[in-house]
């Protein structure tokens, strides 16, 4: 049992872990004298080189990747890059007309189908004006018939006889 009292222990804690910790380092240097002799020590550091150098490989082909990329023309054209070099600048009132013919070529072709669609409505307008066209020719065939009929029976002194109930026509 250890007393707080000074004169019972003239050790301080700060001096204890000191004591402790030059301990703990004569013990490590111990250590890795014994494994520099054993040859261990040398293993370890190929071994760590060997890892730094594969750590060292693995970003740089990360890098290199990543360059790849960044100058890849595609992606700089998805991310807007491609916008901010000094190159490009230049081109922009080209870029601008581009983004204007496309804008203007949808809007053509919004108008182009608008004016379809009212083509085709006007279309059947016109077969159904036909149509009309055609019967009423019919019935003026018809009238005009009749007529010419009961004119000619009534200058040859014949009668002609309507029935009270309309004719029915029969269709095919």
């Amino acid at each position: 049992m250890k007393y707080a009292d000074h004169e019972f222990d003239p050790v301080t804690p700060e001096q204890e872990a000191e004591r402790a910790a030059d301990e703990e380092f004569k013990r490590r240097v111990r250590e890795e004298v014994r494994r520099m002799n054993s040859g261990e020590a040398d293993e370890d550091l190929r071994r760590d080189e060997e890892r730094e150098a594969a750590a060292r490989a693995a970003e740089e082909e990360r890098l290199r990747r990543e360059q790849k990329r960044q100058a890849s023309a595609l992606w700089q054209l998805l991310s807007g890059t491609i916008l901010i070099r000094e190159g490009v600048s230049k081109y922009y009132s080209y870029m601008f007309c581009v983004a204007g013919m496309f804008f203007l070529s949808i809007a053509v072709m919004f108008m182009t189908l608008h004016l379809d669609m009212k083509y085709t409505r006007l279309e059947r307008e016109v077969t159904m004006l036909r149509e009309k066209s055609i019967r009423l020719q019919e019935q003026r065939f018809r009238r005009t018939t009749h007529s010419a009929i009961s004119n000619e029976l009534h200058r040859r002194g014949l009668d002609l006889y309507d029935p009270h109930s309309p004719g029915v026509v029969i269709e095919d």
